[in-house]
């Protein structure tokens, strides 16, 4: 368990730091204005469906139907079209219509910058249908129990965008965002390119390929199992869906507000991604086969020893992120943005975005961890009425917060909404398990290990404000 969460960690952590360095350019390039937010704006949509598709949606779903399947290659190639042909045509209209795909993201926005941010979309969201074949490629191979070329290809996304920043040196602000642009589409072609090289190498190029030959002849064999998939997916994907779901609505939301706060957000939930990606995300991606396995082999008492392990590993990586995080939040955001275009006022505003971010880093990740629970028993269904939930209460603080908080009252909503999906997880999970968990010495160690925490990173912080 832990070697695959290992891999995972390691990978999306590599990533994850070529992802602060671009964005430590991209800050200095753009700063935080107009033509950052404009970007920001044209990546979110294909971004948002990347991380419900790749974050476990697809993956949770596809695997249990996979196995199950007496005609694995032609399900397989029957559910890559059916999505991919939706996503493709998808593309196509934005591509057709961007200002209707553009007022959509960004109804804050006025005209001008309507038709400033319409080419950026389109091109933007050619990177949807190539990370959905790369989501497809990738379930694969965590079929087959490998996990690395996933967790290291996302820094090859990072790579075109660096390449990108760099190439367009000393170029206007409206060319550095067209660079940009299409440094998100060739990192999606390299994506794809190496989990192309990882099913080959695999010995999965016939059971991934071999079944489009047959597609047309053999699809009425899988037409039941195509359709229970559909019935699991659809539930699945909301259910995973929630953080960024509530995360594109702050973009809708923070277009009403002053220039800069949609790159605000942004910066501030990238690192809030980074704890929750190498801890939270990576945890159920390496478990969920294992208790998937288990609940269908009926060894339910192995399944919940899984899941306490990885609970105390979660507790205590996320508790300690989520303290470093609130109370170091000024110093990461200056020391990894104030540079450049992008000011001490946008620290500020940054760093309190942060904080309301990280007060929700616990309840985010460790609910992902029960979700896994619901997913493998099949309780889809269940997941996505969590999501509602979740959701509704995001809407609703969001609209009471922002006003007297502005960008910063986003985050919080945000945070609200963790708190309540976590709690309805707990519930659906079971109280009593939750507490048979809880309840022992490693609680008490989390306690004291916080308590202890908080303490040297204050000294620490007095520290740096009194010498630095």
């Amino acid at each position: 368990m832990f070697k695959a969460i290992f891999t995972n960690s390691f990978g999306i952590l590599v990533s994850r730091i070529l992802g602060f360095l671009r964005d430590m350019l991209t800050a200095s390039a753009l700063g935080a204005n107009i033509y950052s937010d404009i970007f920001f704006i044209a990546f979110k949509l294909p971004n948002l469906f990347r991380r419900i598709f790749a974050e476990g949606a697809f993956t949770q779903v596809f695997i249990p139907a996979f196995a199950h399947s007496k005609h694995k290659s032609v399900f397989s190639a029957n559910i890559f079209m059916l999505f991919f042909s939706i996503i493709l045509i998808m593309t196509l209209l934005v591509n057709i219509l961007p200002d209707f795909a553009t007022q959509a993201i960004a109804v804050g926005f006025d005209e001008k910058t309507i038709a400033m941010a319409e080419p950026y979309v389109a091109i933007n969201f050619w990177y949807l249908p190539l990370i959905f074949a790369v989501t497809f490629l990738s379930t694969m191979l965590q079929y087959k129990r490998h996990f690395a070329t996933t967790a290291f290809s996302t820094a090859l996304l990072n790579i075109s965008l660096i390449l990108a920043l760099y190439l367009s040196e000393d170029k206007s602000q409206n060319e550095i965002v067209y660079y940009l642009s299409f440094g998100v589409v060739i990192g999606g072609v390299l994506q794809l390119i190496v989990h192309m090289i990882a099913i080959y190498q695999m010995g999965l190029y016939k059971l991934t390929c071999g079944g489009f030959r047959y597609l047309k002849l053999k699809s009425i064999l899988i037409k039941n199992e195509t359709k229970k998939f559909k019935k699991q997916f659809f539930p699945a994907m909301w259910g995973n869906s929630t953080a960024q779901v509530s995360a594109f609505l702050d973009t809708f939301l923070a277009s009403f507000l002053a220039t800069g706060s949609i790159s605000y957000l942004y910066y501030a939930n990238r690192i809030f991604q980074l704890p929750l990606a190498i801890f939270a995300i990576a945890t159920s991606i390496a478990l969920f086969p294992s208790i998937a396995r288990y609940i269908k082999n009926n060894d339910e008492a192995k399944a919940r020893l899984f899941m306490e392990k990885a609970f105390w590993f979660l507790a205590f990586l996320l508790s300690a992120s989520t303290i470093g995080g609130y109370i170091l939040s000024h110093e990461i955001i200056w020391l990894l943005f104030e540079r450049g275009s992008f000011s001490a006022k946008d620290t500020l505003e940054s760093t309190s975005v942060l904080q309301m971010y990280m007060i929700g880093l616990l309840p985010f990740g460790l609910q992902k961890l029960f979700l896994l629970w619901l997913y493998a028993n099949e309780q889809q269904l269940r997941a996505a009425n969590i999501a509602t939930f979740s959701l509704t209460f995001y809407v609703l603080s969001a609209l009471a917060l922002i006003s007297p908080m502005g960008a910063s009252g986003l985050a919080l909503a945000g945070t609200i909404s963790g708190f309540v999906g976590f709690t309805l997880t707990v519930k659906a999970f079971g109280v009593k398990n939750f507490f048979d968990i809880l309840l022992c010495k490693k609680a008490l160690y989390l306690l004291g290990g916080s308590i202890l925490l908080t303490i040297l990173l204050l000294i620490f912080k007095d520290f740096m404000q009194t010498y630095m």
